[in-house]
């Protein structure tokens, strides 16, 4: 593992920070601590490819195979030098050094992982090895878009298990803005679908980023039918826990990275009211 002293912040994400092929280490500001990244796409592929990605030489594509044998010798392995070793004093700030949660992130599509399921599986086994907190959560970062294959499924109810949680991606409710911004042309009906079914069986939180580009945030018929969209949940009972909202953080490195730019602060605010006035709980991260 690299050995070099700098400091996590939150503005790097890197995922060779700790010299290894699937785990990484971050700081997360929706976390509020340590979250060890399980990284599925080292290929730096996948289904979707958003404006405001921070993965280089992003391509289409799914995550190759994974080695299990490495992954699991990687995860014992940083889990600890994060407990029994020096890396929370030589590479953390002292007002972070506590483990928040195992994500699946990384440079792509995690479920797009043949192996899915087995991934969740041998993660469960091994925090049974080791001194973790009691409320340390299992955390899936996905676009949502795989959910309805079975060895997804059947990952997500072995993750509910381990205090398990679901970040499902949505940033636009119409079908020419996921176009523009997430460069997928899924329909509005195949993600209620499979927000009912990953909700149905794994805590599940929308994940929406706001941001300017070419100067505009995110225009009013949007926002609306973002709200209508979210209304409709409600009306289905379809039982999300809330909505992460986040801006911009770190740079893009995608070719629309010179037109983007963070929203002003009063239409963040303004936006994550008119989402609580639902009734709907929100996490924001401007």
């Amino acid at each position: 593992m690299q050995t070099t002293s700098k400091l996590l912040n939150t503005a790097d994400h890197s995922r060779d920070s700790a010299g290894l092929t699937y785990v990484y280490p971050v700081i997360s500001r929706r976390a509020g601590g340590v979250s060890i990244g399980i990284n599925l796409n080292p290929n730096n592929a996948c289904n979707w490819r958003c404006v405001y990605c921070q993965v280089p030489d992003l391509k289409r594509g799914s995550a190759p195979k994974i080695n299990l044998e490495k992954l699991e010798a990687e995860l014992r392995f940083f889990l600890n030098e994060l407990i029994h070793g020096d890396f929370m004093a030589r590479h953390v700030p002292p007002e972070t050094r506590k483990i928040k949660d195992i994500a699946l992130s990384g440079n792509g599509e995690p479920t797009s992982a043949k192996e899915f399921d087995q991934i969740i599986e041998l993660i469960g086994h091994i925090k049974q090895d080791f001194a973790l907190p009691v409320d340390l959560k299992t955390v899936l970062i996905t676009n949502g878009s795989l959910i309805h294959r079975v060895n997804v499924q059947a990952g997500l109810q072995r993750m509910a298990a381990l205090n398990g949680e679901i970040w499902f991606k949505f940033d636009r409710a119409s079908t020419g803005e996921r176009r523009r911004i997430n460069n997928t042309a899924i329909s509005l009906k195949r993600i209620q679908d499979n927000l009912m079914i990953a909700a149905s069986l794994c805590p599940t939180w929308l994940q929406t980023c706001v941001f300017q580009i070419d100067g505009m945030p995110p225009a009013d018929d949007e926002v609306l039918s973002y709200l209508a969209f979210i209304r409709q949940l409600l009306d289905r009972q379809i039982p999300i826990q809330g909505v992460l909202l986040y801006g911009l953080a770190r740079p893009s490195l995608q070719p629309e990275a010179s037109r983007l730019a963070a929203v002003e602060p009063a239409w963040f605010k303004d936006f994550e009211a008119r989402i609580r006035a639902l009734g709907v709980a929100v996490r924001p991260n401007p």
